[in-house]
């Protein structure tokens, strides 16, 4: 019986570096979604990469090893998820304008461009909620938000302002990315829900109602446009 046991027992675990297949799989996303959740609460210089190992049950060593420095590792958690984002927004604003063409209002193409983040902030699970808070915590960091946002998310904004364009032809450029800088705050600040409109309104509103969050905001957006739009009163 004694030689059975031993026979039986479990092999030690091997050391050192986990084979490659295995480092694009459930060890890297083990790490992303550890350095993510605590990204989204503790901010980028809260975070220490031995805090990012601890929480996604890993060697210090399999982080630098999948990643490199902290620096790293935030892109590669901030990118994963902003190519989502972004796809799925410039396939439907282009998917709008084509089905509407000359008939394109504004309420339709914000719409368009906000319905994913917000649909996956809703529905995808605990992961979304962490990287929503991260955006919002990126988009108003001055010392590298506005280069890492400006990396991963023009490309999707300046597709929009160009759609705008098509409906306002007559709108300044200054005008336009004014109106942007002020939907963009909103936006981040939505999706992070702090519980500050919950709190505020004492109950009237909850920060976690995105479906009517996102109605507001379609409106909200499309009003502000044509306001900052408008041509300035003599």
């Amino acid at each position: 019986m004694a030689e059975n046991r031993t026979a039986s027992a479990p092999k030690p675990a091997r050391r050192g570096r986990p084979p490659k297949a295995r480092a694009n799989g459930e060890t890297r996303d083990s790490i992303l979604d550890a350095a993510e959740d605590l990204f989204s609460k503790h901010g980028f210089y809260g975070v220490t990469i031995r805090e990012v190992a601890r929480e996604a049950g890993v060697d210090t060593a399999l982080v630098h090893y999948y990643f490199g420095a902290k620096r790293d590792l935030f892109d590669a958690v901030f990118i994963r998820r902003a190519e989502v984002w972004n796809n799925e927004r410039v396939e439907a604003i282009n998917r709008y304008a084509a089905e509407a063409g000359d008939a394109m209002t504004l309420e339709g193409l914000f719409d368009a461009f906000l319905r994913p983040p917000f649909q996956w902030s809703l529905k995808g699970g605990p992961g979304w909620k962490h990287y929503s808070a991260l955006v919002a915590q990126t988009n108003a960091n001055p010392t590298f938000g506005g280069e890492t946002m400006a990396r991963y998310y023009d490309p999707a904004i300046r597709r929009l302002i160009e759609l705008i364009k098509q409906i306002m032809p007559e709108a300044r450029e200054v005008d336009l990315y004014w109106a942007y800088h002020m939907l963009s705050g909103a936006l981040t600040l939505t999706l992070a829900e702090t519980g500050r409109l919950d709190r505020l309104s004492n109950g009237l509103c909850r920060s976690g109602d995105l479906e009517t969050a996102q109605a507001y905001m379609t409106r909200f957006a499309a009003a502000g446009f044509r306001a900052a739009c408008a041509a300035p009163e003599a």
